[in-house]
């Protein structure tokens, strides 16, 4: 341990007059206070180096203190830190972005709506959905389909769209609209299996329960993250997502694919839904879109989609936006960090390395709280139980093997009972292995 280079006590007794994001007084009582990153490594105010297992929010995807970002925003801040992309305006890095991510997911995603991060995201797919509808002269159309655990994010739609009952708890009453099935699971898959179906079939069908339930001709969209992050890191079955597809295909309903954490090649593909061969009417993305060095998010949407937005006449026009729609700066950085992605093959790197971070976590299967491991890429949770036979989840167990980590110097967090790994995808061979090694040292002290 070095020395402090500040006085960590009196920047925790500061703190005190921060409200953080799920503000929990027990949380909070003691933070870490970050006071710089490098690679994949952040330092602390008081002198600690913890690695990083969490990419900040899942979103540093290029590594910490990478100079080209700051650069990039240092010379477009010089030029023109900012104007407005409303009334007939625009900016060049907000032009060259929207152009550079024109059929960079998916071929048919061509046009990009900009916003500050995902919560805006997947609150304007929900816009951008009704709007369609209504344009296309069904304004019943407008429930939104989306799963149980889970996460879209925290403005008030967005939070009732979530399916962790915690979320919203204290934020009712529910906005109307949203109507949850259970998620893709297989280690706890809730709902029942017919003869025959795969876990991924039968929780495909409950979606198309659901919408014949509700009605079709009242459904607007289906939601879906390619892995459920916050509700613990949940892979689904390979079948699931074909078949989603085609339920919304056949019966009218649009498909929004909530990439704000798999984006940008975190799985080890570009975009979470490149696996499955799917692509959807609808993107949202952000976090890895600038690596975190600046807030900027944004939806894709469908040719069919574009044209019915532009084809409107004046007196239905698409009224939304936000202040910072097209951030100069934040395009600007965004542009650069694409670039990074790029040119260090950090897509494979992810792939490869998500590989040996998932070898290295199933080497600790052994023990007997490790009731499963699942990853996709360089996402990968390990769900701790109470009885392995029993699958009895463990919040608690949890929550105390993040402590321990982070007193040994690893960044983890605990979703539920299933600890989630996602480091920035410039992780070498031997931060991998230090990862598997903290977290077994950990397991094995317990």
């Amino acid at each position: 341990m070095t020395a402090p280079i500040r006085d960590n006590a009196a920047l925790q007794e500061l703190d005190k007059r921060q409200l953080h994001p799920l503000q929990h007084p027990k949380t909070h009582a003691d933070p870490l206070v970050i006071e710089r990153g490098e690679g994949v490594y952040l330092y602390t105010a008081d002198g600690r180096k913890i690695l990083d297992g969490m990419a900040g929010l899942w979103n540093v995807n290029v590594g910490y203190g990478r100079e080209a970002l700051a650069q990039a925003a240092y010379d477009q801040m010089k030029r023109m830190a900012f104007t407005s992309n409303f009334a007939g305006m625009t900016n060049v890095p907000a032009v060259e972005l929207a152009a550079r991510l024109s059929g960079y997911a998916y071929a048919d995603l061509k046009t990009t709506f900009f916003t500050s991060g995902g919560s805006e995201s997947n609150d304007s797919a929900f816009k951008i959905a009704r709007y369609y509808w209504k344009r296309q002269g069904k304004p019943e159309k407008f429930k939104i389909i989306a799963r149980k655990l889970a996460y879209h994010g925290i403005t008030l739609a967005a939070t009732f769209a979530t399916g962790i009952e915690r979320y919203h708890k204290m934020f009712g009453p529910a906005v109307p609209g949203f109507v949850h099935v259970a998620p893709p699971y297989p280690y706890r898959f809730e709902g029942e299996i017919k003869d025959g179906e795969t876990v991924g079939a039968a929780a495909a069908r409950l979606i198309e329960e659901a919408i014949l339930r509700e009605g079709a001709d009242t459904v607007a969209a289906v939601i879906a993250e390619p892995v459920q992050g916050v509700g613990g890191v949940i892979v689904p079955p390979d079948d699931y997502f074909p078949r989603v597809r085609a339920i919304c295909d056949r019966h009218g309903v649009l498909l929004i694919a909530d990439e704000v954490i798999t984006g940008f090649g975190r799985t080890g593909e570009l975009f979470g839904l490149n696996r499955y061969g799917v692509q959807p009417d609808i993107l949202s993305f952000a976090k890895a879109i600038t690596s975190g060095y600046l807030p900027l998010g944004g939806n894709q949407i469908s040719d069919a989609i574009y044209d019915t937005i532009q084809n409107a006449p004046d007196t239905d026009s698409f009224m939304h936006g936000y202040t910072y729609s097209g951030h100069a700066t934040a395009c600007a950085v965004g542009l650069r960090n694409l670039q990074i992605i790029e040119e260090e093959n950090l897509v494979e790197r992810a792939r490869a390395m998500g590989a040996r971070l998932r070898s290295g976590l199933d080497s600790l299967a052994e023990f007997s709280m490790v009731g499963e491991v699942r990853s996709l890429g360089l996402i990968c949770g390990v769900e701790l139980v109470a009885d392995k036979t029993a699958k009895t989840a463990d919040p608690a167990l949890a929550a105390k093997v993040t402590r321990l980590c982070q007193d040994r110097g690893l960044r983890t967090r605990n979703v539920g009972s299933t600890l989630a790994f996602a480091p920035p995808l410039t992780i070498t061979e031997d931060e991998v292995d230090e990862i598997v090694r903290i977290l077994g040292s950990v397991l094995d002290t317990l």
